[in-house]
C-alpha cells in the first residue's frame, strides 16, 4: 500500500491544467451501455475509479478500448450479463449508475448495493422509487437489487427530493432509464449539478429528447433508440477548486488551466471573500495570495450552493485563518473524519454534530496521518504541502480515485512529494 511523504512548508507557483471531470464520466460512461455500438469518450480522467467502471462495463458485456490519444472507446453491440457484481460495484459509490441503463436497454437488471468512500449513510431509496414511478418491478435478494420491466418502461412525473436535498446519482439514473421510455416522463427536484447536464447534453446527442438541463426539472420525451456518441466529458470543478486551495494555502500563484469558473461562482465567491484574489483568463484563471487568510462561515449545500466535494479541501485552508471559522455540512453530515487527521498537525477544530468549529493557528505541524476518503486524502496533501516537516499520509489509494498522478503534477510546480511502499 502507497504513502506519501510530503515535506514542507513549500509555496506553489506555476501552470496546471484541470483534468476531465470524473463525477461527470462516470455516469456518461454507464450511457453508453443504452446505444448498441461504439461510443468515443474524450477527456476521460485516467482513476482508479474509472478503471474500476471499465472493469464493470466489461463484465457485462462492453469492449472497452483507451486509445494511444487518451479517448475511451466503449462498444455495447453487445451486452449478454446484466449483472453489477459485488466484488466491483462495492469499490464505487457510482457503480450504482448502471441500474438505470440495464433496465432500459435490457429490462432486467441485477446490481450490488454499491459501496465507496465512508462518509456516511446514502442511501438509494430515490434511485429505486423513480425506477419504480416509471414501472419497474423492483426487490432485493442477498445484497443485490434485482429490476425488472419485462415489457419496458413508461414516462411518469417523479419527484426526487431527499431530506438533503436533490439525489445527484439518482438524477442520473432516472434520467437515463426515462430516455427509453414510452412518453413523457417529468422529473421535479432533479440534480442540477454541472455533471447532471453534461450528462443530459451527451444523452441528448445520443439521439435523447431532455430539455430543462441545468435546471431542477427535466423533461424527457422517451425515444425508441440511442445512436453511439463521439462526445467530451467537462473539466473537474472539483480538481480545479482542490487547485485553487492548493494555492491559497501555500501563498503561491497558479495559473489553472481548463478551469470552467462559471460552474464554481459559490466556490470563487467563498476563495474572494477570504482574501484569495481569482481572476479569469482565455485558459481558465490565476490564483493567488498575498495577504493573511480570512475567516469564513460555510454551509455545503446542492449546486449552485458550496459542494460538499470541497468542505475538507477549505477546512484544510480555514485552519490557518486569523480568527474563527465554521463549517456546516448538510449533504453528508458525517463526513467529518478527516477533522482527527487535520488536529494531528496542529489544527485546532471542534466538531459539534453537522457543524465544526475551527480556530485558526499560525501553523501546522507536520504529523504522520491517514486518508479516510477521497476529498479528506487531498485535505491531508494541502495541509502536509503548508505545514513545517515531513508529512506521512498512508493510505493514498483514496487520492488516486479521483486525482491523477498528483505528485507527478504538483511536484513540478514546487511540492515535494514523493510516493512509497508502505
Amino acid at each position: 500500500m502507497d504513502v506519501f511523504q510530503i515535506d514542507g512548508p513549500v509555496r506553489l507557483a506555476g501552470s496546471i491544467r484541470v483534468n476531465g471531470s470524473k463525477n461527470a464520466a462516470l455516469p456518461i460512461m454507464a450511457a453508453a451501455i443504452m446505444p448498441a455500438g461504439k461510443s468515443v469518450l474524450k477527456a476521460v480522467p485516467h482513476l482508479l475509479d474509472i478503471s474500476v467502471c471499465r472493469e464493470l462495463l466489461s463484465q457485462l458485456g462492453c469492449k472497452i478500448e483507451r486509445r494511444p490519444n487518451g479517448d475511451l472507446a466503449i462498444d455495447s453491440t453487445v451486452i449478454d450479463n446484466p449483472i453489477g457484481e459485488y466484488e466491483i460495484v462495492r469499490k464505487m459509490r457510482a457503480g450504482i449508475c448502471i441500474l438505470g441503463p440495464l433496465l432500459a436497454r435490457c429490462r432486467r437488471a441485477e446490481v450490488s448495493m454499491p459501496g465507496g468512500c465512508a462518509i456516511g449513510d446514502r442511501p438509494v431509496n430515490l434511485h429505486l422509487r423513480g425506477l419504480e414511478a416509471l414501472g419497474a418491478k423492483i426487490h432485493l435478494k442477498g445484497g443485490y437489487i434485482v429490476a425488472e420491466a419485462p415489457d419496458g418502461l413508461t414516462g411518469a412525473d417523479i419527484f426526487l427530493g431527499g431530506p438533503f436535498g436533490s439525489t445527484v446519482l439518482g438524477t442520473a439514473n432516472v434520467l437515463m432509464a426515462a430516455t427509453l421510455a414510452r412518453g413523457r416522463t417529468i422529473i421535479e427536484s432533479a440534480a442540477c449539478e454541472p455533471e447532471i447536464s453534461d450528462l443530459a447534453n451527451c444523452l441528448n446527442e445520443m439521439g435523447a429528447k431532455i430539455s430543462g438541463i441545468g435546471s431542477p426539472r427535466l423533461c424527457i420525451e422517451g425515444v425508441a433508440e440511442l445512436k453511439p456518441v463521439e462526445y467530451e466529458i467537462i473539466p473537474d470543478r472539483i480538481e480545479a477548486g482542490t487547485f485553487m486551495v492548493a494555492a491559497a494555502i501555500t501563498a503561491g500563484e497558479l495559473q489553472i488551466r481548463n478551469c470552467r469558473l462559471d460552474d464554481m461562482m459559490a466556490v470563487v465567491h467563498k476563495l474572494r471573500a477570504i482574501g484569495v484574489t481569482v481572476e479569469p483568463d482565455r485558459a481558465g484563471c490565476t490564483v493567488r495570495t498575498d495577504t493573511v487568510i480570512k475567516t469564513a462561515d460555510i454551509t455545503t449545500q446542492p449546486y449552485p450552493g458550496f459542494p460538499t466535494d470541497l468542505q475538507a479541501q477549505f477546512m484544510a485552508l480555514l485552519a490557518l485563518a486569523e480568527g474563527n471559522s465554521v463549517v456546516i455540512e448538510k449533504i453528508f453530515p458525517d463526513r467529518y473524519m478527516h477533522v482527527a487527521e487535520l488536529n494531528r498537525m496542529a489544527a485546532n477544530l471542534r466538531k459539534e454534530g453537522p457543524t465544526v468549529i475551527i480556530a485558526g493557528v499560525k501553523k501546522l505541524i507536520a504529523a504522520p496521518v491517514m486518508a479516510s476518503d477521497l476529498r479528506a486524502s487531498a485535505a491531508l496533501v494541502l495541509a502536509a504541502l503548508a505545514a513545517e516537516g515531513t508529512t506521512t499520509i498512508s493510505r493514498v489509494y483514496h487520492i488516486d480515485r479521483g486525482y491523477e498522478k498528483i505528485e507527478e503534477r504538483l511536484n513540478p510546480i514546487g511540492a515535494k512529494i514523493v510516493r512509497e511502499k508502505a
